[in-house]
């Protein structure tokens, strides 16, 4: 058993060798630098006024522009700003939080604090400290200005010398000379603090007697001694012992503030952030309350939760969960492996807070790939509503050590930091503006600035709204022969019945058709990796989709062949070793099969890989080559404007961040080529690229804080890409007029999946989920749905959404921008809303269109 123990402590420290090599990398110049910044901070010279304002007693102004004033407190790092049109006053910190009766400990110091960072200790444990009880308490801050702004620097902790400090044992030589530089008071502190080993004829230290006072007494008389590291490495050596002293918990971070315009833009440079390399820093939040609202006060918080959700101030749902997303979603390097999830992904990096006479929309500039959303009410863990996002900086992974049967989990960290700043923009809104939907046109007009969202122009050949339809060709399938199992495609539609589907859809009025066609190369649905392009003979082959494409053309179908970029799929034809990217555990990312029954992974099946972004770009070049040929005037990326995914390979990383700016510049060369990009899901940085869009979000994820679901998102993109939501057929709707009423208030187009063949061609494939797609049985339900929603949107092609609000419950009017608006009834009784009448299900339209 003892041998054993050995083995394990023996292999445990091999192992935590190996993980220190890691964390070196990890917090590579950060940590040398930590430890000096500790020894060297100062606090700088008092911060001068450049101007001051009686409403600011305690605070100095510091920059000021047309729109806005800021102003800081340098003893407690504490900003406000001052809205110099509408009077609104937006502080980073409540007034009056040390007064809080809610809050406890760290909570209240929390409310008092700028910035937080959560690190991980020894044993890869979560440990937090905050700039109000590590740095200002301690008088460890420092502000200077700039140009338009104000920079705020916080060391975290004191630089404290400890019983480390003193040598666990002295040579009889250095301690009597020690002792002959001491006076009595000296002599007393250094009597107590060692015992004599005449046997070793040296001296060790008493460390039973080393607390409280006599401990900072013999450390005192220590340095009196002038005792050195040169003397301690001596009687190291003389007397063979070992001692490393350990790394002071000593970290530095830094804030920017900048007015520009309307905006103060926060910042925290990644590069200022400084961290021993024993204590690894997570993730970084900042102005967690600023513009906070008290019980008091009546405000609402936008969080981007799918399409987008409002959180009312002072709820009372203090019983549920506080809200908390990842921006993009899950990154699948770091998807546990019996994860699976429901919820609606956070699309657009922003978030905000509406009070009655003003409103700040947070907009993430940089960093957004590795963010987090949090929002929370009052009544939890302090007296205010606040929304705030945080940062990932060092990802943590855990590997398991197996010797002589027993096992033990370690951290094992990420090797870098992430490679992007932080940033956020904090946009002042008043008036109307002050609002949602003052909200959403703000960011449109600041994307539309950006270049970061197309405009696009309304098509002088086509009035209709588009119909979006999937249909897929052929899945692959288990089969048999002589009793022996094998893989083959399963033909769901064929080329020449696309054709078919297509000419009877012409023939029930359904207009201006864009086709996504998956599962046509490669192996179906489930498709090779496209290092090339081989058509699948059994749909048709490269001759047929030669003819469907042609066919397309002549009948003002849009056809988008669809590609996966980001996922293997299959193994064949794949080397997970070599192309799929590395969990922090070292392996190759695997995602399996979800069971929505269990809703979780079916560890039991073959998993698909999570290719390496590295891939990306070539992936894209062959695509590009294999379909020149065919003439598609389209291409469906499956998962480019969905998916974020890491690389965790040792000495060649590839962190989040890195990610999103491949994943933009595939979406870009796609473009470059004048294709027509149908994209999925919708993250914001594929809007640029970005013709149309299939699965937008088209409601939240109905978490119990939220209090409302809004159309965020349509009124940020309507106008610049066409959008749908999720195929009707398998949607969670069991009623068209719902889904009619849905499309109408979002201003979506219509949207279908297909086969040709019966719906029992998939039962008890890998591809359950196509459980209600023969094209037959929902043909005439589509031309009609179409019909109808197209009868209103029609009349506002690409216009964008400028007005959306709840008259009562469940009825909701959303105004177009030539004017139109339509007013939904979505429940299943007659409702009267200014001064008219709306059936149960039903909707009206109106408005002046000239």
């Amino acid at each position: 058993m003892n041998k054993a123990r050995m083995a394990l402590l023996t292999a445990c420290c091999l192992v935590g060798i190996l993980l220190a090599g890691c964390s070196d990398s990890a917090s590579g110049k950060q940590a040398g630098e930590a430890d000096q910044a500790a020894m060297t901070f100062t606090q700088g010279k008092a911060l001068s006024a450049s101007f001051t304002d009686p409403l600011f007693t305690d605070m100095k102004g510091v920059a000021e522009n047309d729109q806005l004033r800021l102003f800081a407190d340098d003893q407690t790092g504490a900003i406000a700003i001052l809205n110099k049109q509408s009077g609104e006053i937006w502080r980073s910190n409540p007034p009056g939080s040390s007064e809080d009766a809610i809050a406890a400990g760290v909570n209240k110091d929390l409310l008092s604090s700028q910035i937080k960072l959560d690190f991980y200790n020894d044993f890869g444990q979560l440990n937090s400290i905050n700039s109000y009880t590590d740095s200002v308490v301690n008088k460890q801050i420092s502000m200077e200005k700039l140009p338009n702004g104000l920079s705020v620097t916080y060391q975290f902790g004191k630089v404290e010398k400890t019983l480390e400090d003193m040598p666990k044992m002295m040579s009889k030589e250095r301690f009597d000379a020690a002792n002959k530089k001491l006076d009595k008071t000296g002599q007393r502190a250094l009597k107590i603090a060692y015992k004599e080993n005449k046997e070793q004829t040296a001296y060790e230290r008493n460390d039973s007697a080393l607390n409280g006072l006599q401990l900072d007494r013999a450390l005192k008389a220590l340095e009196a001694a002038g005792y050195t590291e040169e003397d301690l490495k001596k009687d190291m050596e003389e007397l063979h012992f070992t001692q490393v002293k350990t790394a002071p918990r000593i970290f530095e971070a830094t804030i920017k503030y900048t007015l520009d315009g309307n905006s103060l833009v926060a910042a925290v440079p990644v590069a200022d952030i400084h961290y021993p390399e024993e204590y690894p820093v997570n993730s970084v939040s900042f102005l967690n309350f600023f513009g906070a609202g008290g019980t008091g006060d009546k405000g609402t918080m936008l969080v981007p939760d799918g399409s987008g959700a409002l959180i009312r101030f002072n709820s009372g749902k203090t019983r549920y969960p506080s809200y908390q997303q990842l921006v993009y979603g899950q990154d699948n390097t770091m998807a546990r492996t019996e994860d699976t999830s429901r919820e609606e992904a956070v699309r657009l990096p922003v978030f905000g807070i509406i009070r009655e006479n003003g409103a700040f929309l947070g907009i993430i500039e940089q960093g957004e790939s590795v963010a987090t959303i949090n929002a929370d009410i009052s009544g939890r863990l302090n007296s205010y509503n606040y929304v705030y996002p945080s940062f990932n900086v060092i990802n943590k992974g855990q590997v398991t050590l197996d010797a002589n049967g027993q096992q033990r989990s370690l951290p094992k960290f990420q090797e870098n930091p992430m490679k992007s700043d932080f940033v956020v923009r904090y946009a002042f809104l008043s008036g109307e503006d002050a609002s949602y939907q003052g909200m959403a046109s703000y960011y449109k007009e600041y994307l539309v600035n950006n270049k970061a969202l197309p405009v696009q122009e309304k098509a002088a050949d086509e009035e209709n709204i588009p119909f979006y339809l999937q249909l897929d060709g052929s899945i692959s399938d288990k089969k048999h022969f002589m009793g022996i199992p094998y893989r083959a495609l399963e033909t769901l539609t064929t080329f020449k019945e696309a054709k078919s589907i297509i000419n009877q859809m012409k023939q029930l009025d359904i207009h201006n058709i864009k086709l996504k066609y998956a599962g046509w190369f490669n192996g179906g649905l489930d498709h090779k990796v496209p290092k090339s392009i081989s058509v699948d003979g059994e749909i048709g082959g490269s001759q047929g989709l030669k003819d469907l494409a042609s066919f397309a053309a002549g009948n003002g179908v849009t056809l988008y062949p669809d590609v996966a970029f980001l996922t293997a799929n299959t193994g064949n034809d794949f080397n997970e070793s070599k192309s799929a990217s590395r969990t922090l555990r070292g392996d190759p990312a695997a995602l399996y099969p979800a069971d929505l029954a269990l809703n979780r992974r079916d560890n039991s099946k073959s998993p698909s890989y999570i290719v390496s972004p590295r891939l990306v770009d070539r992936f894209v070049d062959s695509t590009l080559k294999g379909m020149n040929k065919f003439n598609a005037n389209g291409i469906s990326v499956r998962d480019l404007a969905d998916q974020l995914n890491s690389d965790y390979r040792k000495h060649n990383q590839i962190d989040r961040t890195e990610s999103e700016e491949i994943s933009k510049a595939a979406m870009a060369k796609l473009k470059d080529q004048k294709l027509q990009v149908m994209g999925n899901g919708g993250n914001a940085y594929a809007l640029p690229y970005l013709s149309d869009l299939t699965n937008a979000p088209m409601g939240n994820s109905g978490f119990k804080l939220e209090d409302e679901q809004i159309p965020f998102y349509q009124m940020v993109i309507r106008g610049s890409v066409e959008y749908t939501g999720a195929p009707y057929n398998l949607s969670n709707y069991t009623n068209d007029k719902q889904y009619i009423l849905k499309c109408l208030e979002f201003g979506s187009n219509v949207y279908f999946e297909w086969i040709y063949e019966p719906n029992y061609s998939v039962k008890d494939t890998d591809h359950n989920e196509l459980y209600a797609v023969n094209y037959k049985l929902w043909m005439d339900k589509a031309a009609s749905m179409y019909q109808e929603v197209n009868k209103v949107l029609k009349n506002v092609r690409n216009e964008p959404i400028t007005g959306h609000e709840k008259l009562q419950q469940g009825v909701y009017k959303t105004v177009y921008g030539n004017g139109l608006y339509v007013i939904v009834n979505y429940n299943r009784s007659q409702v009267t809303v200014e001064g008219k009448s709306i059936e149960a299900e039903s909707y009206l339209t109106g408005g002046d269109q000239s």
